[in-house]
């Protein structure tokens, strides 16, 4: 089992929370690009800070499962893709820094300007450009099921398709499916679907959808977590099991649970 834990929304500092995952007995992070490379940071800069942070896991005990890229790309017009391509690509180098090969990407953000009509035919153009480098380089492509433009399993997979890359799957957060409105019957149907094209795993539990959401620990919302373990088992996911807590109370308790219900549920094969 490679047990992990995501980053982005952990209180304190970046030092605080790979002691608190190392204390508390899990062996990944995910982190995100923000961690390496802070907004007004030079490139040099941002290769000099994964130097340190690859240092300071390795001092730990830990690796990284994946690393955010934070890219968006529904922009309208040439210089603001280029942009984000060349971006990915320079995290794609952070990304290895640090130890990972796996970036965690989105879709894209929806806004004024960008109707929705275009999203798929941008994403499409966006990862496309980005093929040849991942391949070569060997990096792979994990797709978010966050917000509301990759939440859709068969989205999803028509993208996959249209990209055609080898090196191009999902991040599968277990909670968002439902977050985004789908019906618990849909949510399971999307996990069997989408399994096969799984690269790595965000474990996340809680209630309800949209405004009405409820973070929960693992195991104490509606998700059928067992289910979604053995779709991905059935198709041999072999990557990180990463915990993500959004609930109200403690987050370290909240993170404790999750790594306590990984234990207990996960094969050990």
């Amino acid at each position: 089992m490679k047990l992990g834990l995501v980053h982005y929304n952990f209180p304190g500092s970046l030092e605080d929370f790979l002691d608190y995952a190392a204390r508390t007995g899990f062996e990944y992070v995910e982190l995100v690009a923000k961690d390496l490379w802070e907004k007004g940071q030079s490139y040099e800069q941002a290769l000099d800070t994964a130097k340190q942070v690859r240092a300071m896991l390795d001092e730990r005990g830990l690796k990284a499962s994946a690393l955010s890229g934070q890219n968006d790309f529904l922009v309208t017009g040439k210089e603001a893709m280029d942009f984000q391509v060349e971006r990915l690509k320079q995290v794609c180098r952070l990304a290895e820094i640090i130890g990972t090969r796996i970036l965690r990407v989105d879709g894209g953000w929806p806004k004024d300007g960008v109707d929705e009509a275009q999203w798929m035919d941008l994403m499409i153009e966006g990862f496309s450009r980005c093929r040849g480098f991942i391949e070569a380089e060997d990096f792979h492509f994990a797709l978010d099921n966050h917000g509301l433009v990759t939440n859709d399993a068969e989205r999803q997979l028509a993208l996959f398709s249209a990209v055609g890359s080898k090196n191009m799957g999902a991040n599968l957060d277990t909670m968002n499916y439902r977050w985004a409105g789908h019906s618990l019957e849909v949510v399971n149907q999307f996990y069997e679907k989408i399994a096969p094209w799984v690269l790595h795993v965000h474990m996340k539990d809680g209630r309800n959808c949209l405004a009405d959401y409820e973070g929960t620990a693992l195991g104490e919302g509606e998700i059928d977590l067992k289910w979604a373990v053995q779709c991905l088992t059935k198709a041999d996911y072999q990557g990180a099991w990463c915990v993500e807590y959004e609930g109200k109370t403690d987050p370290a308790e909240g993170y404790r649970k999750g790594l306590e219900w990984l234990r207990q549920h996960l094969p050990r094969a």
